[in-house]
């Protein structure tokens, strides 16, 4: 049990705030019948992380991201739904006698009578931030219940009713599909995978660049959940054999958000992912993107040219449309016409002619960029550069006056350039035609919020040196309720930017090996991903381990990792 003291003694007792304070707060209490904290928090003499901080510390009631659990839903029907909303409550786990309840503030001690009383079983306080239990409530307990009345219906054989899966906002499996896209936006989940598995179906949200797991449903509501997404994007239900591709477009908190579907079939049903793109999204300026200044240098010469070939290099998620997309804002003038082929249009831009790829029709990369080379465009962009007959027109657009930019799928910026020939790009052509390549991977930041100094191992200090890189303090994030405990918020990228002169076009005729435009490269200034990686670790804003993990550093056995 809890000792009983009260928030503001504690308060008090941590010198973050005074009695005079106190004495004033009360008595604002005492008019308003507000809760002592939230009075505390907005009178700005106390922030909600330092109320956290100061009960766990002194109290050593456990901090819980509640967010980041999966609830048995039998433990969730242990307090009813309208006293956890009236009380600000969510049942955690349980363990004999013990309820382990999730808490915004714990010191109430008549809210915790209270589910004593309603549960019959002993109380064990956590606590999580306000905003945190209030979205889980809502998660949880809208969710049980739309996720029992899908249980009720495939009880009674209704499975193939219309009115399960038509667009009826009352309908369980709709409000349950709803309930889960809107909960993986507010998380900034760039994508979000419904996968069956023998033990049921598992819901995982990607954010910033990692999965992790959200939710698990009974595995027999994948085919009403598959099958509602499906219709959603207007894709054929009854044939579940197939993979199929589609996409929507829905209104959240009055953004437009459009969501790429994609279904496999698997062992226990169809896998279904969604990627969420904002197409209000704000648009980056290139400073922002995290260049060095040297490669940002690099990158502009390649962009400023008036004609040539400027390809964003990296694997799916690395984020070369966003750096893409910036390029172009920054070309972009009244005196331009710039004109793109794109699949899909994942951000809009004032004043650039955006085309959709729509293959059902005939309208492929390769149709749409001959159709917009005869549009008189001084840029054009393609969306990327998938096969040979798209990436030649590219290139011999380049060769003709235009500055073309595209995407391509490469392990770093030399690479692009082997990539191109393997896909049969005469080596004439390419070394005529392609000014710079700029290959990108994104890393994990460290949180500013829970940021703290490390000394680095000798086997670390070892691989910056290696690199020409001093370092004496590193930086990594211990875990807090703004980051959910991971140490990390936020991506950058970083870079190795190719700029092409004489000599490499010449090499690229006479077709020589990747290291070998390699070892000339980086002689002449080229900075390649991990050193970028090592500069950004070695200045705080991301660790090494997260450098290591998107560059694949082989060399990571040789600091103990």
């Amino acid at each position: 049990m809890l000792t009983r003291k009260k928030l503001g003694d504690l308060l008090i007792e941590a010198g973050l705030i005074t009695e005079e304070q106190l004495h004033a707060v009360l008595e604002e209490q005492r008019m308003s019948k507000g809760r002592l904290g939230d009075l505390l928090i907005s009178k700005s003499y106390v922030s909600e992380q330092q109320v956290i901080e100061t009960l766990v510390r002194q109290l050593g009631i456990p901090y819980v991201p509640v967010h980041q659990l999966q609830i048995d839903p039998q433990v969730i029907a242990l307090i009813p739904q309208k006293l956890a909303e009236r009380q600000k409550v969510l049942p955690l786990s349980k363990e004999g006698n013990k309820l382990v309840v999730a808490m915004n503030n714990p010191l109430d001690y008549f809210a915790i009578d209270e589910l004593r009383m309603t549960t019959g079983m002993q109380i064990m306080p956590a606590i999580t931030s306000k905003e945190e239990l209030e979205r889980a409530i809502s998660r949880f307990y809208g969710f049980q219940e739309s996720v029992e009345q899908i249980a009720k219906r495939l009880e009674q054989h209704e499975l193939d009713d219309p009115a399960m899966l038509q667009d009826d906002i009352y309908s369980p499996v709709i409000k349950t599909v709803n309930q889960i896209i809107e909960q993986a936006i507010q998380a900034g989940a760039s994508d979000i995978h419904f996968d069956p598995q023998e033990d049921g179906l598992r819901i995982r949200y990607r954010v910033d660049g990692l999965l992790r797991s959200e939710k698990k449903l009974p595995l027999h509501m994948q085919r009403v959940i598959a099958a509602r997404v499906k219709i959603m994007a207007q894709l054929d239900i009854a044939e579940r054999r197939l993979p199929h591709d589609g996409r929507m477009e829905l209104s959240v908190d009055n953004r437009k958000i459009d969501i790429r579907i994609s279904t496999m079939p698997t062992m226990y049903g169809e896998k279904v992912v969604m990627r969420i793109l904002d197409s209000q999204k704000r648009n980056h300026q290139l400073s922002e993107l995290g260049f060095t200044e040297h490669n940002l240098r690099q990158f502009e010469n390649g962009i400023n040219s008036p004609y040539g070939m400027v390809l964003i290099a990296g694997p799916t998620g690395s984020g070369k449309t966003t750096t893409l997309y910036s390029a172009l804002q920054q070309v972009n003038s009244e005196e331009a016409n710039i004109v793109t082929i794109e699949d899909p249009v994942e951000y809009q831009l004032l004043g650039i002619n955006q085309v959709q790829v729509n293959s059902g029709p005939g309208l492929t990369f390769s149709i749409g960029l001959r159709a917009l080379l005869r549009q008189d465009p001084d840029i054009a962009m393609v969306g990327e550069i998938r096969d040979l007959e798209t990436a030649e027109i590219s290139v011999r657009a380049a060769m003709t006056g235009h500055l073309v930019l595209s995407t391509l799928h490469a392990n770093n910026a030399v690479n692009a350039v082997t990539r191109l020939m393997e896909m049969g790009v005469e080596p004439f052509l390419l070394s005529s035609s392609l000014n710079c390549v700029v290959a990108q991977r994104l890393v994990r930041c460290v949180c500013v919020n829970c940021a703290r100094q490390v000394e680095p191992t000798p086997g670390e200090r070892r691989l910056f040196e290696a690199r020409g890189i001093r370092v004496d303090k590193l930086r990594q994030g211990a875990g807090c309720m703004q980051c959910s405990q991971t140490g990390y918020r936020g991506r950058v990228a970083i870079h190795e930017v190719l700029l092409l002169d004489d000599q490499l076009r010449s090499m690229i005729l006479r077709s020589k090996g990747d290291s070998e435009y390699r070892a000339y490269a980086e002689r002449h200034g080229l900075i390649p991903l991990l050193k970028d990686g090592l500069l950004k670790a070695a200045s705080g804003l991301t660790t090494l381990r997260e450098v290591l993990r998107v560059t694949s550093m082989d060399s990571s056995q040789a600091i103990g990792f």
